[in-house]
């Protein structure tokens, strides 16, 4: 009878995942160890993994403004490049704002804000009924999560008292899908990344619609890319609003504020 292979180490799920050309395989490998429940676990986990499942989905949760957010399958995960809109958006949020989170995902930007600023009276709402579920958890006693397209989601009792709205549409140009990193392009739904052909079909609708919704001095934070940054300032220039761009180098995030 042939004996069974020894446990997995943390060693050996380091020296596996750099194999497989995990940039970060130590702190990933130290994640799926504490994550593990049997060795068996451990060891279906990194090789999910070496074949190229995100670690998002392994793990069933990601690190967002030092939270814990649960993904899922099918739904698009937090980029860290996203703290920033957070915090512009709360150096920007009066007290008791209300803030709609649209194209919110796993909810995690709606998360952070309402962890950080708990007087803030939270709306959220995505497309797609996994996201719905996912976010519907994520902001469970946080907030109300609503299931539509855009604006169209929403109650009509918003009109004109959105304080803060957060956006993190689909903004990568179709052309451009084939050319993400294979963990977006193969396990995320392409609704939540493609923008059209040149990236900006969401935010023009977006465009169309935000003034109706913002309360009267209040903002909107949309993230975008810095070669579209100019344009996607525009669309918002040209619907009424004061708009300028922000980057951070430090996270490689470009937004476009757009102010009522």
């Amino acid at each position: 009878m042939t004996a069974a292979p020894p446990p997995l180490t943390e060693s050996d799920v380091t020296y596996a995942l750099r194999a497989a050309g995990c940039v970060f395989a130590e702190d990933e490998a130290r994640l799926l160890v504490r994550g593990a429940e049997s060795p068996d676990h451990l060891a279906a986990m990194v090789a999910r993994r070496v074949e190229g499942t995100p670690l998002e989905l392994i793990l069933g949760w990601t690190a967002f403004c030092g939270l814990r957010i649960e993904t899922d399958p099918g739904v698009f995960v937090p980029r860290q490049r996203t703290e920033f809109l957070v915090a512009r958006a709360l150096d920007l949020m009066p007290e008791r704002a209300v803030v709609v989170d649209l194209c919110c995902g796993t909810g995690a930007v709606g998360a952070a804000l309402v962890h950080s600023r708990p007087d803030i009276e939270l709306h959220a709402s995505d497309i797609m009924p996994a996201s719905f579920a996912c976010a519907s958890r994520n902001l469970s006693g946080l907030g109300t999560v609503y299931l539509g397209d855009l604006f169209a989601a929403l109650p009509s009792s918003l009109r004109r008292r959105v304080d803060i709205l957060v956006v993190n549409a689909p903004y990568v140009p179709t052309e451009a899908i084939g050319m993400l990193p294979p963990e977006a392009r193969d396990f995320e739904p392409l609704v939540a990344l493609d923008g059209g052909d040149d990236g900006l079909d969401f935010h023009r609708r977006i465009a169309a619609e935000a003034s109706e919704w913002l309360a009267p001095g209040g903002s909107l934070l949309i993230e975008t890319s810095v070669p579209q940054s100019p344009l996607t300032a525009a669309l918002f220039s040209r619907a009424g609003l004061a708009a300028r761009i922000e980057h951070s180098g430090e996270l490689d995030a470009t937004i476009v504020v757009a102010s009522a």
